[in-house]
C-alpha cells in the first residue's frame, strides 16, 4: 500500500507549475537562439565595415599594406558565406517543420 502513495507523487512533478516552466525554458531557448543569430549578423556587419574601411584606406593611399587588405576582405568574405550558410539552414527547417502533418 505505501508502494502506491508513493507512486503517485511521482506525477505530482507533471503538474501546472511544470508547464509554465517548460514554457519558460522555450522562450529561454528561443530567446537564446535568436541572440545567437543577432550576434553572428552583427559581428558580419562588422567584419564587412571593417574591409571597406581597409578598402577605402588603401584607395586613399594612407596604407600600402596589401596583405591587411586582404585579410580584412577574406574575414568578411568567410563571415558573410557562414551568415548565409546558417540562414539557408535555418529556412530549410523552417519548411521542413512548415511540411509536418499532424
Amino acid at each position: 500500500m505505501i508502494n502506491i502513495v508513493s507512486g503517485i507523487t511521482e506525477f505530482s512533478k507533471y503538474s501546472v507549475g511544470s508547464v509554465t516552466s517548460a514554457e519558460q525554458n522555450r522562450n529561454a531557448t528561443f530567446e537564446s537562439v535568436f541572440q545567437a543569430a543577432v550576434n553572428l549578423v552583427n559581428e558580419t556587419n562588422n567584419y564587412s565595415n571593417a574591409a571597406e574601411e581597409a578598402e577605402m584606406a588603401y584607395a586613399l593611399g594612407l596604407t600600402d599594406n596589401t596583405h591587411d587588405l586582404q585579410i580584412a576582405q577574406q574575414k568578411a568574405n568567410i563571415s558573410l558565406q557562414y551568415t548565409v550558410a546558417v540562414r539557408n539552414q535555418v529556412i530549410e527547417a523552417y519548411k521542413e517543420i512548415m511540411n509536418l502533418q499532424f
